[in-house]
Protein backbone atom coordinates (compact mmCIF):
# COMPACT_ATOMS: atom_id res chain seq x y z
CA UNK A 1 0.00 0.00 0.00
CA UNK A 2 1.37 3.38 -0.95
CA UNK A 3 1.08 6.18 1.56
CA UNK A 4 -1.77 8.26 0.20
CA UNK A 5 -0.15 11.37 1.60
CA UNK A 6 -3.48 12.99 2.33
CA UNK A 7 -3.31 16.35 4.08
CA UNK A 8 -5.55 15.78 7.11
CA UNK A 9 -6.28 19.45 7.75
CA UNK A 10 -6.88 20.94 4.30
CA UNK A 11 -10.02 20.90 2.19
CA UNK A 12 -12.36 19.62 4.93
CA UNK A 13 -15.15 21.86 3.64
CA UNK A 14 -14.66 20.97 0.01
CA UNK A 15 -17.20 18.97 -1.99
CA UNK A 16 -17.22 15.20 -2.13
CA UNK A 17 -16.49 14.15 -5.70
CA UNK A 18 -18.33 11.01 -6.72
CA UNK A 19 -16.80 9.05 -9.58
CA UNK A 20 -19.19 6.71 -11.37
CA UNK A 21 -20.56 6.13 -14.81
CA UNK A 22 -21.48 3.62 -17.44
CA UNK A 23 -24.38 1.38 -16.51
CA UNK A 24 -26.95 1.82 -13.77
CA UNK A 25 -25.13 -0.82 -11.75
CA UNK A 26 -22.41 1.72 -10.97
CA UNK A 27 -24.56 4.82 -11.06
CA UNK A 28 -27.50 3.91 -8.80
CA UNK A 29 -25.33 3.34 -5.70
CA UNK A 30 -23.40 6.53 -6.43
CA UNK A 31 -26.65 8.48 -6.53
CA UNK A 32 -27.80 6.87 -3.28
CA UNK A 33 -24.58 7.91 -1.54
CA UNK A 34 -24.92 11.44 -2.91
CA UNK A 35 -28.42 11.69 -1.46
CA UNK A 36 -27.12 10.59 1.95
CA UNK A 37 -24.23 13.05 1.89
CA UNK A 38 -26.35 16.01 0.77
CA UNK A 39 -28.85 15.25 3.55
CA UNK A 40 -25.94 15.62 5.99
CA UNK A 41 -24.96 19.01 4.61
CA UNK A 42 -22.16 18.00 2.25
CA UNK A 43 -21.76 19.37 -1.25
CA UNK A 44 -21.24 16.82 -4.00
CA UNK A 45 -19.86 16.89 -7.52
CA UNK A 46 -20.06 14.19 -10.17
CA UNK A 47 -17.32 12.95 -12.45
CA UNK A 48 -18.59 10.49 -15.03
CA UNK A 49 -18.19 9.29 -18.61
CA UNK A 50 -19.98 9.92 -21.87
CA UNK A 51 -22.19 6.84 -21.47
CA UNK A 52 -23.81 8.27 -18.35
CA UNK A 53 -23.69 11.87 -19.59
CA UNK A 54 -25.06 14.85 -17.73
CA UNK A 55 -27.81 14.17 -15.18
CA UNK A 56 -30.85 16.42 -15.41
CA UNK A 57 -32.82 14.84 -12.57
CA UNK A 58 -32.15 13.81 -9.00
CA UNK A 59 -29.43 14.85 -6.62
CA UNK A 60 -26.82 15.54 -9.30
CA UNK A 61 -29.05 17.90 -11.31
CA UNK A 62 -27.94 20.87 -9.19
CA UNK A 63 -24.39 19.63 -8.62
CA UNK A 64 -21.31 20.40 -10.66
CA UNK A 65 -20.89 17.67 -13.27
CA UNK A 66 -17.88 16.77 -15.37
CA UNK A 67 -17.82 14.29 -18.26
CA UNK A 68 -14.29 12.93 -18.64
CA UNK A 69 -12.69 10.94 -21.45
CA UNK A 70 -11.85 7.32 -20.81
CA UNK A 71 -12.26 3.79 -22.10
CA UNK A 72 -11.94 0.30 -20.75
CA UNK A 73 -8.76 -1.67 -21.35
CA UNK A 74 -9.67 -5.12 -20.00
CA UNK A 75 -10.28 -7.82 -22.58
CA UNK A 76 -9.30 -5.63 -25.53
CA UNK A 77 -6.72 -6.14 -28.24
CA UNK A 78 -3.34 -4.40 -27.91
CA UNK A 79 -4.23 -1.41 -30.08
CA UNK A 80 -7.57 -0.74 -28.36
CA UNK A 81 -5.99 -1.29 -24.95
CA UNK A 82 -3.32 1.32 -25.71
CA UNK A 83 -5.94 3.78 -26.96
CA UNK A 84 -8.05 3.11 -23.86
CA UNK A 85 -5.07 3.66 -21.59
CA UNK A 86 -4.23 6.95 -23.27
CA UNK A 87 -7.85 8.08 -22.91
CA UNK A 88 -7.74 7.25 -19.19
CA UNK A 89 -4.54 9.27 -18.76
CA UNK A 90 -6.11 12.20 -20.60
CA UNK A 91 -9.13 11.94 -18.31
CA UNK A 92 -6.88 11.84 -15.24
CA UNK A 93 -5.12 15.02 -16.38
CA UNK A 94 -8.46 16.77 -16.87
CA UNK A 95 -9.70 15.52 -13.49
CA UNK A 96 -6.58 16.86 -11.78
CA UNK A 97 -7.07 20.29 -13.33
CA UNK A 98 -10.71 20.37 -12.24
CA UNK A 99 -9.82 19.32 -8.70
CA UNK A 100 -7.20 22.02 -8.42
CA UNK A 101 -10.15 24.41 -8.60
CA UNK A 102 -12.72 22.35 -6.66
CA UNK A 103 -10.42 21.46 -3.74
CA UNK A 104 -12.54 18.40 -2.83
CA UNK A 105 -12.51 16.91 0.65
CA UNK A 106 -12.98 13.37 -0.67
CA UNK A 107 -13.27 11.38 -3.88
CA UNK A 108 -15.40 8.24 -3.85
CA UNK A 109 -15.10 5.74 -6.70
CA UNK A 110 -17.58 3.00 -7.54
CA UNK A 111 -15.46 0.86 -9.83
CA UNK A 112 -15.40 0.48 -13.58
CA UNK A 113 -13.16 2.45 -15.88
CA UNK A 114 -15.08 5.76 -15.38
CA UNK A 115 -13.75 5.85 -11.80
CA UNK A 116 -10.10 5.66 -12.86
CA UNK A 117 -9.50 9.21 -14.18
CA UNK A 118 -11.00 11.00 -11.14
CA UNK A 119 -9.21 8.87 -8.55
CA UNK A 120 -5.93 8.89 -10.42
CA UNK A 121 -6.30 12.64 -10.91
CA UNK A 122 -6.81 13.03 -7.16
CA UNK A 123 -3.66 11.02 -6.46
CA UNK A 124 -1.69 13.29 -8.81
CA UNK A 125 -2.61 16.45 -6.90
CA UNK A 126 0.03 18.18 -4.78
CA UNK A 127 0.21 16.47 -1.41
CA UNK A 128 -1.25 19.48 0.40
CA UNK A 129 -4.39 19.31 -1.76
CA UNK A 130 -5.00 15.57 -1.88
CA UNK A 131 -8.48 14.54 -0.77
CA UNK A 132 -9.48 11.37 0.99
CA UNK A 133 -9.84 8.52 -1.52
CA UNK A 134 -12.56 5.95 -0.83
CA UNK A 135 -13.32 2.93 -3.01
CA UNK A 136 -16.55 0.98 -3.07
CA UNK A 137 -16.48 -2.57 -4.43
CA UNK A 138 -19.95 -3.80 -5.29
CA UNK A 139 -19.08 -7.37 -6.26
CA UNK A 140 -17.75 -10.48 -4.56
CA UNK A 141 -14.60 -10.22 -6.71
CA UNK A 142 -12.43 -7.10 -6.78
CA UNK A 143 -12.91 -5.44 -10.16
CA UNK A 144 -9.95 -4.58 -12.36
CA UNK A 145 -10.33 -0.82 -11.93
CA UNK A 146 -10.54 -1.10 -8.14
CA UNK A 147 -7.61 -3.54 -8.11
CA UNK A 148 -5.51 -0.84 -9.77
CA UNK A 149 -6.83 1.97 -7.56
CA UNK A 150 -6.66 0.09 -4.23
CA UNK A 151 -3.03 1.12 -3.69
CA UNK A 152 -4.13 4.76 -3.47
CA UNK A 153 -7.19 4.25 -1.28
CA UNK A 154 -7.60 5.55 2.26
CA UNK A 155 -10.65 3.32 2.81
CA UNK A 156 -12.24 0.41 0.94
CA UNK A 157 -15.94 -0.35 1.34
CA UNK A 158 -17.49 -3.61 0.18
CA UNK A 159 -20.95 -4.96 -0.46
CA UNK A 160 -20.08 -8.56 0.43
CA UNK A 161 -18.44 -9.79 3.65
CA UNK A 162 -15.72 -11.54 1.64
CA UNK A 163 -14.26 -10.20 -1.59
CA UNK A 164 -11.87 -12.27 -3.67
CA UNK A 165 -8.79 -10.59 -5.10
CA UNK A 166 -8.12 -8.03 -2.38
CA UNK A 167 -4.42 -7.29 -1.92
CA UNK A 168 -2.73 -8.95 1.04
CA UNK A 169 -3.46 -7.09 4.26
CA UNK A 170 -6.25 -4.94 2.85
CA UNK A 171 -8.63 -3.60 5.50
CA UNK A 172 -12.21 -3.32 4.34
CA UNK A 173 -15.49 -2.15 5.79
CA UNK A 174 -18.63 -3.98 4.73
CA UNK A 175 -21.16 -1.22 4.17
CA UNK A 176 -23.34 -3.10 1.71
CA UNK A 177 -24.37 -1.76 -1.68
CA UNK A 178 -26.35 1.51 -1.65
CA UNK A 179 -29.68 1.04 -3.43
CA UNK A 180 -32.32 3.40 -4.72
CA UNK A 181 -34.53 4.84 -1.94
CA UNK A 182 -37.65 3.21 -3.38
CA UNK A 183 -35.95 -0.19 -3.17
CA UNK A 184 -34.66 0.47 0.35
CA UNK A 185 -38.24 1.21 1.40
CA UNK A 186 -39.17 -2.40 0.59
CA UNK A 187 -36.98 -3.74 3.39
CA UNK A 188 -39.04 -5.42 6.06
CA UNK A 189 -42.26 -5.59 4.02
CA UNK A 190 -42.01 -9.37 3.93
CA UNK A 191 -42.76 -11.91 1.23
CA UNK A 192 -45.92 -13.92 0.58
CA UNK A 193 -45.55 -16.91 -1.72
CA UNK A 194 -48.48 -17.64 -4.05
CA UNK A 195 -51.11 -19.92 -2.54
CA UNK A 196 -52.44 -22.85 -4.61
CA UNK A 197 -54.61 -21.46 -7.39
CA UNK A 198 -53.43 -17.87 -6.87
CA UNK A 199 -51.76 -15.79 -9.60
CA UNK A 200 -47.98 -16.09 -9.90
CA UNK A 201 -46.06 -12.92 -10.76
CA UNK A 202 -42.70 -13.39 -12.49
CA UNK A 203 -40.27 -10.50 -13.04
CA UNK A 204 -37.56 -10.91 -15.69
CA UNK A 205 -34.87 -8.28 -16.02
CA UNK A 206 -31.64 -8.36 -17.96
CA UNK A 207 -29.44 -5.49 -16.96
CA UNK A 208 -29.45 -2.05 -18.51
CA UNK A 209 -30.82 -3.09 -21.90
CA UNK A 210 -32.51 -6.44 -21.42
CA UNK A 211 -30.52 -9.59 -22.18
CA UNK A 212 -31.50 -11.43 -25.34
CA UNK A 213 -30.98 -14.83 -23.73
CA UNK A 214 -34.00 -14.22 -21.49
CA UNK A 215 -36.14 -13.39 -24.53
CA UNK A 216 -35.06 -16.66 -26.11
CA UNK A 217 -35.41 -18.95 -23.08
CA UNK A 218 -38.09 -17.70 -20.68
CA UNK A 219 -41.14 -17.73 -23.02
CA UNK A 220 -40.34 -21.27 -24.17
CA UNK A 221 -39.80 -22.42 -20.58
CA UNK A 222 -43.14 -21.01 -19.42
CA UNK A 223 -44.95 -22.49 -22.42
CA UNK A 224 -43.69 -25.93 -21.36
CA UNK A 225 -45.14 -25.67 -17.83
CA UNK A 226 -48.13 -27.84 -16.94
CA UNK A 227 -51.37 -26.05 -17.82
CA UNK A 228 -52.50 -25.77 -14.19
CA UNK A 229 -49.36 -23.74 -13.44
CA UNK A 230 -49.01 -21.90 -16.74
CA UNK A 231 -52.50 -20.41 -16.64
CA UNK A 232 -51.69 -18.74 -13.30
CA UNK A 233 -48.46 -17.08 -14.46
CA UNK A 234 -48.10 -13.46 -15.55
CA UNK A 235 -44.78 -12.00 -16.64
CA UNK A 236 -43.22 -8.56 -16.53
CA UNK A 237 -40.09 -8.64 -18.66
CA UNK A 238 -37.44 -6.20 -19.75
CA UNK A 239 -36.93 -6.80 -23.48
CA UNK A 240 -34.84 -5.07 -26.10
CA UNK A 241 -36.95 -2.89 -28.37
CA UNK A 242 -36.08 -4.91 -31.45
CA UNK A 243 -37.21 -8.14 -29.75
CA UNK A 244 -40.54 -7.04 -28.29
CA UNK A 245 -42.81 -8.23 -31.10
CA UNK A 246 -41.31 -11.71 -31.35
CA UNK A 247 -41.34 -12.11 -27.57
CA UNK A 248 -44.95 -10.94 -27.42
CA UNK A 249 -45.88 -13.53 -30.04
CA UNK A 250 -44.07 -16.21 -28.04
CA UNK A 251 -46.16 -15.39 -24.96
CA UNK A 252 -49.45 -14.93 -26.82
CA UNK A 253 -49.32 -18.39 -28.39
CA UNK A 254 -49.66 -20.30 -25.07
CA UNK A 255 -51.89 -17.59 -23.58
CA UNK A 256 -49.43 -16.17 -21.04
CA UNK A 257 -50.12 -12.60 -19.90
CA UNK A 258 -46.99 -10.52 -20.37
CA UNK A 259 -46.02 -6.87 -19.92
CA UNK A 260 -42.96 -6.13 -22.03
CA UNK A 261 -40.81 -3.00 -22.27
CA UNK A 262 -37.17 -2.02 -22.84
CA UNK A 263 -37.19 -0.11 -19.56
CA UNK A 264 -39.34 0.06 -16.43
CA UNK A 265 -39.15 3.19 -14.30
CA UNK A 266 -40.93 1.84 -11.21
CA UNK A 267 -38.74 -1.17 -10.46
CA UNK A 268 -39.62 -1.02 -6.76
CA UNK A 269 -43.31 -1.75 -7.40
CA UNK A 270 -42.43 -4.56 -9.78
CA UNK A 271 -40.07 -6.04 -7.21
CA UNK A 272 -42.66 -5.77 -4.45
CA UNK A 273 -45.24 -7.62 -6.55
CA UNK A 274 -42.87 -10.34 -7.80
CA UNK A 275 -42.98 -13.88 -6.46
CA UNK A 276 -39.77 -14.74 -8.32
CA UNK A 277 -37.16 -12.74 -10.23
CA UNK A 278 -35.07 -14.04 -13.14
CA UNK A 279 -32.08 -11.92 -14.07
CA UNK A 280 -28.38 -11.21 -14.19
CA UNK A 281 -26.21 -11.08 -11.09
CA UNK A 282 -24.60 -7.66 -11.18
CA UNK A 283 -23.74 -6.09 -7.84
CA UNK A 284 -26.64 -3.63 -7.83
CA UNK A 285 -29.11 -6.28 -8.98
CA UNK A 286 -28.29 -8.75 -6.23
CA UNK A 287 -28.23 -5.96 -3.64
CA UNK A 288 -31.74 -4.91 -4.62
CA UNK A 289 -32.93 -8.52 -4.48
CA UNK A 290 -31.60 -8.94 -0.96
CA UNK A 291 -32.94 -5.63 0.32
CA UNK A 292 -36.38 -6.47 -1.10
CA UNK A 293 -36.09 -10.07 0.11
CA UNK A 294 -37.03 -11.71 -3.18
CA UNK A 295 -36.06 -15.19 -4.39
CA UNK A 296 -34.33 -15.31 -7.74
CA UNK A 297 -32.92 -17.38 -10.56
CA UNK A 298 -29.58 -15.79 -11.47
CA UNK A 299 -27.88 -16.20 -14.84
CA UNK A 300 -24.46 -14.52 -14.62
CA UNK A 301 -23.23 -12.53 -17.59
CA UNK A 302 -20.71 -14.94 -19.15
CA UNK A 303 -18.39 -12.23 -20.49
CA UNK A 304 -18.03 -10.20 -17.28
CA UNK A 305 -14.41 -9.08 -16.98
CA UNK A 306 -13.60 -10.84 -13.69
CA UNK A 307 -16.54 -13.27 -13.72
CA UNK A 308 -17.83 -11.21 -10.82
CA UNK A 309 -21.45 -12.04 -11.56
CA UNK A 310 -20.82 -15.74 -10.98
CA UNK A 311 -19.20 -14.93 -7.64
CA UNK A 312 -22.17 -12.73 -6.70
CA UNK A 313 -24.65 -15.46 -7.62
CA UNK A 314 -22.66 -18.06 -5.70
CA UNK A 315 -22.80 -15.86 -2.60
CA UNK A 316 -26.60 -15.86 -2.75
CA UNK A 317 -26.92 -19.50 -3.74
CA UNK A 318 -24.61 -20.46 -0.88
CA UNK A 319 -27.17 -19.32 1.70
CA UNK A 320 -30.20 -20.59 -0.20
CA UNK A 321 -31.32 -17.16 -1.45
CA UNK A 322 -31.11 -17.89 -5.18
CA UNK A 323 -30.68 -20.54 -7.85
CA UNK A 324 -27.59 -20.15 -10.04
CA UNK A 325 -27.91 -21.21 -13.68
CA UNK A 326 -24.87 -20.66 -15.87
CA UNK A 327 -25.85 -19.43 -19.31
CA UNK A 328 -24.89 -22.61 -21.24
CA UNK A 329 -27.19 -24.58 -18.92
CA UNK A 330 -29.96 -21.97 -19.05
CA UNK A 331 -32.21 -23.83 -21.48
CA UNK A 332 -36.02 -23.87 -21.78
CA UNK A 333 -36.20 -27.45 -20.48
CA UNK A 334 -33.94 -26.80 -17.49
CA UNK A 335 -35.68 -23.58 -16.53
CA UNK A 336 -39.15 -25.08 -16.97
CA UNK A 337 -38.27 -27.97 -14.66
CA UNK A 338 -36.97 -25.57 -12.01
CA UNK A 339 -40.02 -23.30 -12.23
CA UNK A 340 -42.40 -26.25 -12.02
CA UNK A 341 -40.71 -27.32 -8.78
CA UNK A 342 -40.74 -23.81 -7.32
CA UNK A 343 -44.36 -23.08 -8.21
CA UNK A 344 -45.55 -26.47 -6.96
CA UNK A 345 -43.80 -26.36 -3.58
CA UNK A 346 -43.88 -22.64 -2.84
CA UNK A 347 -42.35 -23.16 0.58
CA UNK A 348 -39.08 -23.29 -1.34
CA UNK A 349 -39.67 -19.72 -2.49
CA UNK A 350 -40.54 -18.58 1.03
CA UNK A 351 -37.30 -20.01 2.39
CA UNK A 352 -35.26 -18.38 -0.38
CA UNK A 353 -36.95 -15.02 0.23
CA UNK A 354 -36.08 -15.22 3.92
CA UNK A 355 -32.47 -16.09 3.11
CA UNK A 356 -32.24 -13.20 0.65
CA UNK A 357 -33.60 -10.73 3.19
CA UNK A 358 -31.00 -11.88 5.72
CA UNK A 359 -28.31 -10.55 3.37
CA UNK A 360 -29.99 -7.20 2.68
CA UNK A 361 -28.39 -3.94 3.80
CA UNK A 362 -31.08 -1.27 3.32
CA UNK A 363 -28.97 1.30 5.20
CA UNK A 364 -25.90 0.83 3.00
CA UNK A 365 -25.91 4.42 1.72
CA UNK A 366 -25.85 5.73 5.30
CA UNK A 367 -23.10 3.32 6.29
CA UNK A 368 -20.99 4.36 3.32
CA UNK A 369 -21.57 8.02 4.19
CA UNK A 370 -20.48 7.17 7.75
CA UNK A 371 -17.26 5.69 6.38
CA UNK A 372 -16.53 8.76 4.26
CA UNK A 373 -17.08 11.04 7.26
CA UNK A 374 -15.06 8.81 9.59
CA UNK A 375 -12.13 8.85 7.18
CA UNK A 376 -12.39 12.64 6.90
CA UNK A 377 -12.49 13.08 10.68
CA UNK A 378 -9.62 10.77 11.45
CA UNK A 379 -7.44 11.39 8.47
CA UNK A 380 -6.18 8.04 7.27
CA UNK A 381 -3.67 5.35 7.99
CA UNK A 382 -4.36 3.83 4.60
CA UNK A 383 -6.73 1.11 3.56
CA UNK A 384 -4.10 -1.50 4.38
CA UNK A 385 -3.83 -0.62 8.06
CA UNK A 386 -6.51 -1.09 10.69
CA UNK A 387 -8.15 1.98 12.16
CA UNK A 388 -8.99 1.28 15.79
CA UNK A 389 -11.03 4.44 16.12
CA UNK A 390 -13.37 3.71 13.23
CA UNK A 391 -17.02 3.56 14.33
CA UNK A 392 -17.66 0.91 11.70
CA UNK A 393 -16.61 -2.74 11.95
CA UNK A 394 -13.78 -3.68 9.61
CA UNK A 395 -13.13 -7.06 8.09
CA UNK A 396 -9.78 -8.03 6.60
CA UNK A 397 -9.37 -10.73 4.01
CA UNK A 398 -6.50 -11.44 1.70
CA UNK A 399 -8.56 -13.97 -0.26
CA UNK A 400 -10.83 -11.87 0.49
CA UNK A 401 -21.33 -4.60 -18.45
CA UNK A 402 -24.22 -5.93 -17.96
CA UNK A 403 -26.42 -7.16 -20.81
CA UNK A 404 -24.73 -7.68 -24.08
CA UNK A 405 -25.38 -11.42 -24.22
Amino acid sequence: MEDSGMNTTANMNGPVVIAAGGTGGHFFPAEALANALVARGHRVALMTDARAGRRTEGVFATAEQFVLPGAGVAGRGPVRAIKGGLALLKGAKEARQIMMRLRPSAVVGFGGYPSVPPLLGARLLPKSLRPVIVLHEGNAVLGKANAFLARFADAIATSFPLVRGLPMGAQTTQTGMPVRPAIAALAGEGYAAPEPGDPIHLLVWGGSLGARVFSDVVPAALAALPLEIRERVSVTQQVRAEDIERVRTAYDAPGIAAELAPFFADVATLMRDAHLVIGRAGGSSVAELTVAGRPSVLVPLPVAASDEQTANAQALEGVGAAWLMRQPAFTPDALSALLAMQFTDTGILTAAAKAAASLGRPNAAERLADLVEATLRGGTQGAYSASKSSPLPTESSASNEESRA
